[in-house]
């Protein structure tokens, strides 16, 4: 057969992912079975070892002394060396040397075919070469590893039951799935151990956390970031989507894997999110501001969203980008009116999106209706309605805010501002229960959490997040900047993930000032629906609002402070005379004053005080000083808003309080959620 030639047969090799080893059986039966030698080997080279320590060291004394002493040292060497092993390899490593340098002492001395030695080695050899084979193919099994190195650490920490599976290990984080021991241990188990843990591995307890399966009480994901990608400091260079939509993701930062911080405000009914409102938390020195400002500049630059601002701390860290307001207060009475707007243009906005169509607030519905499937008309065709933007009403420091107006304002506002296509962003240090009320706090589903006392994690955090690691106690002031994001469209196992936003310093204010005036002449402008019902309600509050410029004073018609710059100059270089009022020209400064003349006892204002006008006089009174405020701008009012009134007119607190009553039911003022306050029904509006 001289003729016939060798056959090569391609075989699949399944640990190379389905490839051909491309060459014959044999190879492939040998490749197969390397991994399973050295157990083989190991017994080969034992027996080999006795025949010839037989030939050097038969019948000696002391070499069976010595053989004796090494068996039983290389045997308890074997066993401490195992000490970091799981229990059921280090007494199958410790068993096999101890068989094996015990043969090998009897063979040495004795010779390796006396007595029964023949007879153990060729059953006991295979024996134990196969039982490590065995152990090598039950490691290869898809289920959970049965032990490891990590057994001995989980045993510290009181898990020695649990199981790793399947690692994933990518660049500065590794993942693994835990599985439980059934019936003995939950989820919660691992949560109370994570601190532990983390002293285990030397790391802060912020780079562990653990992620439990829905599906189960026992399995879970445990996340380990062995390295701080957040030490490095990244100051503000501009907004990361100039002109994109509020829709688009807000990057304010990024995740201790280096990832982006990512934040939606709107709904997306194509990916089963809705709307959410944003609560800031922090405590001094948090870098909680540097985080508000990461927000509110990624939102001034999309072109379909209006902010309404208040601040009680007069702009502090916002005046750079004043001109990107729809209307900016600095508390008190304009923020109350604001408030009050708010409430009412939130039922406006609805009524107009459910007219067209809309079940929540999308791109479409910013701009013109020019499709008939979002159209107003009974017969279907298409509107052109001009469309309607996003709103975002910020509120700052809002913990003055809440004691000035209660929680009732801000609950109600949340609970129906969502379906509006309005969002409320509220910022304090601590949102603990004598801050605001568990049904506010209840209401903003969505927390940018900065470093705060550890005893009020459980104000800014789910307790679920806390539970899978998240610590924000940890950093307090010392790590400004960490923060955690817990909001709609991020997957839950980022909920205790670190992030850090970016810095804002003296070199970010150019930037700050530049997205204004790009805003200034490139954001939405505010609907008529907004507009109308703002107007509506609070008259010139809104109407007269601040608007402030990129240069200059602010615009014509504000009612705001104006600030000028005033150059004084010292008394003896003032031109005489500069004082002295044109009238008062021809009195002797020198002259004695006159004496009392008749009527000089009269009241000044011709009324005296405790005066009772009649009703139709008090009616006409006080109709003349609402609408002065009305002028002004002033739409919230109460009894001590006309303190200056009833002093220059001769009147009484009780009465103002009688009369405030008796507009209300004219229908020329509102109650308000605040006791003694009222909102002034504008005049046309009244009517």
């Amino acid at each position: 057969m001289a003729g016939r030639k060798n056959t090569t047969i391609d075989v699949l090799d399944p640990d190379s992912g389905g490839g051909s080893t491309g060459g014959t059986i044999t190879a492939y039966l040998l490749h197969r079975a390397k991994p399973h030698l050295p157990p083989w080997l190991g017994v080969a080279g034992t027996g080999l070892a006795g025949v010839l320590g037989n030939l050097r060291w038969a019948d000696s004394a002391a070499a069976g002394a010595g053989l004796t002493l090494a068996s039983v040292a290389l045997t308890g060497a074997t066993w401490w060396i195992g000490r970091n092993t799981t229990q059921q390899r280090r007494l199958h490593s410790a068993i096999t040397v101890a068989a094996g340098s015990a043969w090998l002492t009897g063979a040495c001395l004795a010779g390796p075919t006396a007595g029964p030695l023949a007879d153990l080695f060729l059953m006991g050899g295979p024996v134990v070469a196969l039982s490590w084979n065995v152990r090598m193919v039950m490691r290869r099994t898809d289920g959970p590893a049965a032990g490891g190195g990590d057994k001995g650490l989980l045993e510290k920490v009181g898990l020695a039951r649990a199981a790793i599976g399947a690692t994933k290990v990518e660049p500065n984080r590794v993942t693994a799935q835990v599985a439980l021991e059934p019936g003995e241990q939950t989820t919660e188990d691992v949560s109370k151990v994570l601190p532990r843990l983390a002293s285990a591995l030397d790391l802060p307890t912020t780079a562990l956390r653990f992620q439990p399966d829905p599906d189960s009480a026992r399995r879970g994901e445990l996340v380990i970031v062995p390295e701080d990608m957040l030490g490095e400091v990244v100051e503000y260079d501009g907004p990361s989507q100039l002109g994109a939509s509020i829709a688009d993701p807000l990057v304010i930062g990024r995740y201790d894997d280096g990832s982006p911080l990512l934040l939606w405000l709107p709904g997306d009914p194509e990916a089963g999110r809705n709307a959410t409102h944003l609560l800031i938390a922090g405590g001094t020195g948090s870098g909680k501001g540097d985080g508000a400002l990461n927000v509110l500049t990624e939102i001034l630059s999309r072109t379909d969203v209006n902010v309404w601002l208040s601040d009680p701390k007069s702009f502090q860290d916002f005046r750079p980008l004043l001109p990107a307001f729809d209307w900016a207060e600095e508390g008190g009475a304009g923020t109350e009116a604001m408030v009050e707007a708010l409430q009412a243009v939130i039922p406006a906005r609805t009524r107009w999106l459910g007219a067209h169509r809309y079940r929540q607030w999308t791109v479409q519905a910013a701009g013109r209706q020019t499709d008939p499937a979002h159209s107003c008309r009974p017969d279907g065709t298409a509107c052109g309605c001009e469309g309607m933007a996003y709103l975002v009403a910020w509120f700052e420091e809002a913990a003055n805010t809440l004691r000035a107006l209660g929680d009732d304002a801000f609950t109600g506002i949340a609970q129906e501002a969502r379906a509006a296509g309005v969002s409320l962003v509220v910022s304090l240090q601590r949102p603990s229960y004598d801050q605001m009320s568990t049904s506010t706090r209840a209401s903003l589903p969505s927390v940018l959490a900065f470093g705060c006392d550890p005893r009020d994690e459980g104000f800014a955090l789910p307790e679920s997040v806390l539970d899978a690691g998240a610590h924000p106690g940890a950093w307090g002031n010392r790590r400004p900047g960490y923060c955690y994001l817990v909001s709609a469209g991020i997957p839950e196992d980022r909920y205790p993930a670190p992030g850090r936003t970016r810095r804002f310093t003296t070199r970010s204010m150019d930037v700050m000032e530049e997205l204004a005036d790009w805003a200034a002449a490139h954001g939405a402008p505010v609907d008529l629906v907004t507009v109308k019902a703002a107007q509506a309600t609070v008259g010139n509050a809104y109407t007269h609002r601040t608007r402030h410029t990129t240069d200059g004073p602010p615009a014509a018609g504000s009612t705001g402070p104006q600030l000028q710059l005033v150059e004084t100059k010292e008394d003896e270089e003032m031109p005489e005379g500069m004082w002295l009022d044109a009238e008062d020209d021809a009195i002797d400064p020198d002259a004695d004053l006159p004496g009392d003349e008749p009527g000089d006892d009269a009241p000044l204002f011709g009324i005296e005080k405790g005066h009772k006008p009649s009703p139709e006089e008090a009616r006409i009174l006080f109709e003349e000083a609402l609408e002065e405020f009305e002028e002004q701008g002033r739409m919230i009012v109460g009894p001590k808003d006309f303190a200056d009134w009833c002093e220059a007119n001769g009147y009484s607190r009780p009465w103002v309080s009688a009369r405030l009553k008796d507009a209300a039911l004219d229908g020329r003022l509102e109650p308000t959620n605040e006791t003694g306050r009222w909102r002034i029904v504008p005049a046309l509006a009244a009517a």
